[in-house]
């Protein structure tokens, strides 16, 4: 996975909860355990696991309407938006 694919634990965590949806939800959605998804939210860096179990989360994050941003996205480091077009309201 090069730099720019990366996604942190953090960026999982922050997702998935400003989607409003439990880790069991998004492990089922993503194909993954909650144990794997736990460890992968738990990383410091880079979300640990295998790529394909990483890539299989951030896709369906993805597809829920997150949108990953990088350390040249934001000032602050890496971090997540919800896409306007699937906000409510």
């Amino acid at each position: 996975m090069s730099e720019k694919d990366q996604v942190t634990g953090r960026q999982i965590a922050a997702a998935r909860t400003m989607l409003g949806i439990s880790q069991s939800e998004l492990a089922s959605s993503s194909r993954v355990s909650v144990p794997t998804l736990r460890r992968m939210e738990a990383s410091e860096g880079p979300a640990s696991g295998m790529a394909n179990n990483v890539a299989a989360v951030k896709a369906a994050l993805k597809a829920a309407g997150i949108e990953f941003l990088s350390d040249g996205d934001v000032a602050a480091g890496p971090g997540v938006a919800i896409r306007s077009s699937t906000v409510e309201g």
